[in-house]
């Protein structure tokens, strides 16, 4: 699903811990993700969201990580077995045209698109996706980098979102990036 993919050298940057300073995961997770959830990440890369996700959800929660680059996952999976948290994830690589969320419809508590769908050439197929895999009150926290995405594209994005049945519930501050929180909404389906 992506026409362009952040290079493998740009994870190792975005998994820096420095990167906590202005994007801190906790700060930004916790009002909404809990212990026995089950998250998903997609366009996880190295894991600078997925592992304190994991911490989050506990033994109980799982999160589905979804990466198109393979080595991306490995490093992922390095770091979560060294932080002890493998059993927490479930590393996926999607193929080029499709997430792969058949097996999880209606699973999803939460779901987490950060600076990934200016990466993806086909925005309607991800939300088209995405909204079947949430529960009936999963919610989606979606994030953009204010140096690759304008405003009006990000609103655009967000009309995308709400044509697929997830509406904004809210507008976030999230350093560096425009932001929303969004939730599945029934009603919105068929609009």
């Amino acid at each position: 699903m992506a026409e362009h993919v952040c290079p493998v050298w740009i994870g190792y940057l975005l998994a820096s811990p420095l990167r906590k300073l202005f994007q801190n995961p906790d700060k930004i997770l916790s009002p909404w993700v809990r212990e026995g959830m089950t998250v998903l990440d997609v366009g996880c890369a190295m894991g600078f969201f997925t592992l304190p996700l994991a911490r989050m959800v506990g033994p109980s929660g799982k999160v589905v990580c979804i990466d198109l680059q393979e080595k991306m996952i490995q490093a992922l999976s390095r770091r979560a077995r060294k932080a002890d948290l493998l059993d927490r994830i479930d590393a996926r690589i999607c193929p080029s045209d499709s997430l792969g969320l058949a097996d999880l419809n209606g699973q999803i508590d939460f779901t987490l698109l950060m600076a990934v769908v200016h990466e993806v050439p086909d925005p309607d197929r991800l939300f088209a996706e995405l909204e079947p895999a949430l529960k009936s009150t999963g919610r989606l926290l979606l994030a953009e980098p204010r140096g690759h995405v304008t405003e009006a594209e990000f609103d655009a994005t967000l009309a995308l979102a709400h044509q697929s049945g997830i509406g904004v519930v809210d507008t976030l501050q999230i350093r560096q990036s425009h932001a929303a929180l969004l939730e599945r909404a029934e009603e919105l389906q068929g609009e």
